[in-house]
């Protein structure tokens, strides 16, 4: 049974009761998310982690959002909350809506999200609790969770919800349920991610009501105003702690369906210690473009908010209070702004999102050296692509994204990059999948999966491995959708790190013959083909002359560095024996370096 309020309405609370009440609610949003991990039927849920629940209050700010995919939820679930209430004003307890429409606060299309009212027992709307997860087939024109060349969401073909109520009184509404499981290949899939979708949604709602009734709505209220002001306080420490200074950096897309010569964004940064304010300006950026990479306005916003909390102490919490201090400044029309209907945003949260975000970290760290960040390795390489086809042995659809092979994690100030990363919107919280666990659910094998030496971008601290990885079908054909970035203009360095090295992606025939593949496309393999996808390694962050010699040394033995880049990418000659040849070193070291 639910415990009664037992607490009296209290003004103000102390530390210890602050920090007791925000993790009784990262619980709720940890049970939710363990929902959702555990009842997903999708590959790309269950077993890649790829979706986000958090918690949004009654007047649409971010509250909590623990361990939840940082694209998905820095900004946008509190404008889908905010157009839930625009397009049903009267909210009853048992709603629950569904929405994916990326011009009206999501992400984009193939993120489908349930958002459902926390009401109480007077008929207050007291909180929003959303759970979103990635779709591996949205209904799009072709089996795919992305559609790369989309002229515009007619083209792409995705079902777009802009907060469409799906439930009422607790009870599906049957017509929005048909109307999902006629237009997606594998229905059945869809439906057990939906059931896991609610399931987390209604598990936070009633963690949510049983902790009003048990400390009192009033302090609840009094908790979410000064937790919040507690964040913005901390994030105005951290920008006192800053140096005055604007940098602009620019980033470029590979060439790509409508943008022959690739789509070149850059972000200006500007830190004002004083009044405790950072800005990231990307309205002089291009206009839309005919193919799905543009990005929603909720994507434009996370990305750069994403850079800026990768240049802040991570004990900062990142809801809306800690975002007061950010001005993120956007315009209408623009390739990563405000998109207007019917711009296609496919790919939204991944290839210039990522390059948003990283040059946003990338200008933190040219203004304040020991901040920011350089470049993750970029997305979406047919490892990390859409399958389909049917398979032989139950001659069922299938359609999913895996997750084989993610480009290297970016060099951080202090420490070697996260190599399981993955990119930078989802900070390494989305999985890398069970080559097992995929060879059974799908007709498929993988030849080949590992890091590449001398990829990740060299420097004072380094860059992460990229990945080769080589799979095909068993026994059928199979499809395999992709959006390869950073196959010429790999991921940067920063303050002298180096960039990583670039993605490729072939075919191999059944009699062994490698043929290149385009950066972009869909891919048919017949039986005994197989594709080989190099992703991305990350930049470098600092000279690599600046890296101790110890560390090659350790490099080299574990086999992330070779001999070679030892000696012309760090200046570190080693004896045969594997230790350093100090006079050699110093020699080398003490040259101008190139590059």
């Amino acid at each position: 049974m639910t415990r009664k309020t037992t607490s009296q309405p209290q003004e103000t609370l102390d530390g210890v009761q602050l920090a007791i009440l925000n993790k009784r609610i990262e619980g709720i949003c940890g049970k939710m998310a363990n929902t959702l991990f555990r009842t997903g039927r999708s590959g790309v849920l269950a077993s890649g982690r790829d979706f986000s629940c958090c918690i949004v209050t009654a007047d649409d700010e971010l509250l909590n959002a623990a361990e939840s995919l940082p694209v998905h939820v820095l900004s946008g679930a509190d404008m889908m909350a905010k157009s839930v209430k625009e397009f049903h004003p009267a909210i009853k307890k048992g709603d629950a809506y569904l929405h994916n429409s990326p011009y009206h606060g999501n992400s984009h299309p193939a993120d489908h999200t349930i958002l459902a009212p926390v009401v109480d027992d007077h008929g207050n709307h007291r909180f929003t609790v959303v759970a979103k997860a990635h779709q591996a087939d949205c209904g799009n024109s072709i089996p795919s969770t992305y559609v790369a060349d989309a002229i515009d969401v007619y083209n792409e073909g995705a079902l777009i919800f802009p907060a469409v109520k799906i439930q009422e009184n607790y009870r599906d509404i049957e017509d929005i349920i048909r109307m999902c499981k006629l237009r997606i290949r594998v229905p059945e899939q869809w439906w057990g991610d939906y059931l896991a979708m609610l399931g987390a949604a209604r598990i936070g709602e009633r963690e949510m009501v049983a902790l009003g009734e048990e400390i009192g709505w009033d302090n609840v209220v009094t908790f979410v105003r000064e937790w919040l002001d507690y964040s913005e306080k901390r994030m105005i420490g951290e920008i006192g702690n800053l140096p005055v200074g604007s940098r602009t950096v620019a980033s470029t897309h590979d060439p790509f369906p409508d943008a022959p010569d690739g789509i070149t964004v850059q972000v200006t940064v500007t830190v004002d210690p004083v009044d405790a304010i950072i800005s990231v300006d990307l309205r002089d950026n291009p206009d839309n473009f005919r193919n799905g990479l543009n990005l929603s306005e909720a994507c434009a916003r996370s990305a750069a908010l994403l850079g800026v909390f990768n240049s802040v102490s991570h004990t900062v919490p990142s809801n809306a209070g800690s975002f007061r201090r950010v001005r993120i400044q956007l315009r209408e029309g623009c390739v990563v702004g405000i998109p207007k209907h019917p711009t296609s945003c496919s790919a939204a949260t991944t290839n210039l999102a990522d390059r948003i975000g990283n040059a946003t970290a990338r200008a933190m760290a040219e203004i304040a050296e020991g901040h920011g960040m350089a470049s993750t390795g970029f997305l979406i390489p047919p490892s990390i692509g859409s399958i389909s086809g049917r398979d032989p042995r139950t001659e069922n659809p299938f359609v999913n994204q895996v997750f084989l092979g993610w480009g290297g994690g970016a060099a951080a100030p202090k420490a070697d990059a996260w190599l399981t990363a993955g990119h930078i919107g989802n900070s390494g919280l989305t999985h890398q999948d069970s080559v097992e666990l995929d060879e059974a659910r799908f007709p498929m094998i993988v030849k080949d999966r590992h890091y590449c030496a001398d990829s990740g971008g060299a420097g004072r601290t380094k860059g992460g491995e990229g990945m080769i990885v080589e799979f095909g079908p068993l026994g059928c054909q199979m499809e395999i959708g992709y959006l390869s970035d950073g196959c010429i203009n790999p991921a940067e360095g920063v303050r002298g790190g180096r960039a990583g090295a670039p993605a490729s992606q072939y075919r191999r025939s059944v009699t062994g013959d490698i043929m290149a593949l385009p950066a972009a496309g869909q891919v048919i393999l017949e039986p005994g083909e197989t594709i080989v996808s190099q992703s991305c390694g990350g930049g470098g962050y600092g000279s690599p002359h600046e890296r101790p010699a110890s560390k090659i040394v350790e490099d080299v033995r574990e086999g992330w560095v070779s001999r070679e880049a030892a000696r012309s990418a760090y200046g570190v000659a080693l004896l045969a024996n594997g230790t350093v040849d100090q006079d050699t070193t110093d020699a080398l070291r003490a040259q101008p370096r190139k590059g």
